[in-house]
């Protein structure tokens, strides 16, 4: 069992963003507190107060059957509360995350890293649902972002 705790200390990663960070999932592979704020961070053009929430199957599958009618875990979810300022919730399933880089080939950070982006580009208002357009918006404003940080390409 790791040493973490299961909630992170509020921290300005930036100079309008607020965030706190959330551990439900004792998975030895969730990121450490300091790449989580980067890749928020990174995310980010405009004044935000953010909890990225890692949690376990259970959890994961509850929130997805809850709010998109889906009876699965599913990797990553977001839900916005306020949009000026903005705020709002990333919640990622650990152990999907892990199974998806592993069937995927990618490696574990970058995935974290691509659905930590994913998550966050979401509470901005990208939807890669609506239309091809869309979609294709959001895949290159996360390409971009990734490409910052010094991961591949996820697609």
């Amino acid at each position: 069992m790791s040493g973490r705790p299961l909630v992170s200390s509020r921290r300005r990663p930036g100079p309008n963003l607020e965030l706190l960070i959330q551990r439900a999932s004792r998975a030895a592979h969730i990121p450490a507190d300091r790449a989580l704020r980067k890749w928020v961070r990174a995310a980010f053009a405009r004044p935000a107060t953010v909890t990225v929430r890692y949690v376990g199957e259970a959890e994961g599958r509850r929130l997805n059957r809850e709010f998109r009618g889906k009876d699965h875990a599913t990797n990553v979810l977001s839900f916005a509360y306020e949009a000026k300022p903005l705020a709002g919730d990333i919640v990622i399933c650990a152990p999907v995350v892990a199974r998806e880089a592993r069937a995927q080939g990618k490696a574990l950070d970058a995935h974290h890293a691509h659905l930590v982006i994913h998550g966050a580009l979401h509470l901005q208002g990208y939807d890669h649902e609506r239309s091809a357009r869309e979609a294709a918006a959001m895949e290159k404003r996360e390409r971009t972002l990734l490409a910052k940080l010094g991961f591949p390409d996820p697609y």
